[in-house]
């Protein structure tokens, strides 16, 4: 599948946004002084609202997108919308009251944790839910995009207690690295699911002639490049695939790992953790979509 800049950003960002909204409501932070408070809702409002303008980029007319709100009953797009769109009401909500009257009750937090996970399992499914795409069909897919946002806010928490000067527990640090570790791990798991998964579809299967012995092409069906081949056939070498999947490992795990066991304390490191995990992730989720592949590649004499 073509990467798309905006998507990828989308769920990068929304993802870390969403991931950090969750440990901010579980209150992991102490929001009692103004200024903490105003940076930190600006600071998460901001990655999720980001990453939710950003998604209207990839529609041939963005100022339809408040229509797809309408098919939540049969779409993972337009539910992920509707989520998105109470969980920023009810952040708003839980930041107004944590200004005008302290920390809410404990159930506000843990029930706003589950719209937050509903939210980015939703945005998932999205992807996980096509029969069409076999390395997006799988349980993997949620998992994966669950464990890097509950590991990115985990991360992007601890940088916002230490610039507010406020100490890291052992716990909470431990937290973070055990969590990067597992969403890797996971990564890892799908990694090797694509490398080693079959398709059920062939053009044997496809034309009904499996029984007559192997089936090709003889020529192809344009004799130009279409937009399905661009969109749904990309292709990218696997040395290139290789190669950035390391990078991927890098940036987004190892040296966030490192920053967070030796450098808890210095917010210009946690920072830079930040920064190199979200980059990862960037990368992690352009791979995703390029080393994906449309069943109707099929058509253009693609095995898979």
């Amino acid at each position: 599948m073509h990467p798309a800049w905006s998507i990828i950003f989308f769920t990068s960002a929304s993802g870390l946004g969403l991931g950090l909204a969750a440990w901010i409501v579980l209150g992991l932070i102490d929001l009692s002084q103004f200024w903490h408070l105003i940076f930190v809702a600006g600071f998460t409002f901001g990655l999720i609202g980001a990453g939710l303008l950003s998604s209207t980029l990839h529609l041939g007319h963005p100022e339809r997108a408040w229509r797809a709100l309408s098919q939540w009953r049969s779409s993972w797009l337009s539910r992920e919308g509707v989520l998105a769109v109470l969980v920023l009401a009810a952040l708003g909500g839980w930041f107004l009251y944590t200004y005008m009257r302290g920390a809410p009750p404990q159930w506000v937090g843990f029930a706003l944790v589950i719209l937050i996970t509903a939210t980015v399992y939703a945005t998932s499914m999205i992807y996980a839910s096509l029969k069409t795409v076999t390395c997006w069909y799988h349980p993997l897919t949620p998992t994966c995009y669950l464990m890097f946002a509950a590991s990115g806010g985990l991360l992007a928490n601890l940088w916002l207690v230490v610039i507010a000067e406020q100490s890291v527990t052992a716990i909470i640090q431990s937290l973070a690295a055990v969590l990067i570790v597992l969403a890797w791990l996971v990564k890892f798991a799908w990694w090797w699911m694509l490398d080693h998964k079959v398709m059920d579809s062939t053009l044997e299967t496809a034309t009904g002639l499996g029984s007559f012995g192997k089936v090709r092409s003889l020529m192809p069906p344009h004799t130009s490049e279409n937009y399905l081949q661009k969109e749904m056939g990309f292709v990218i070498a696997r040395r290139h695939a290789l190669k950035l999947r390391i990078i991927s490992v890098l940036l987004g795990g190892l040296i966030p790992l490192v920053l967070i066991i030796f450098a808890s304390s210095s917010p210009l490191l946690l920072g830079l953790a930040l920064l190199c995990h979200l980059t990862g992730v960037f990368v992690e989720r352009w791979l995703f979509f390029a080393e994906a592949k449309h069943v109707v590649s099929l058509y253009y004499g693609d095995q898979h």
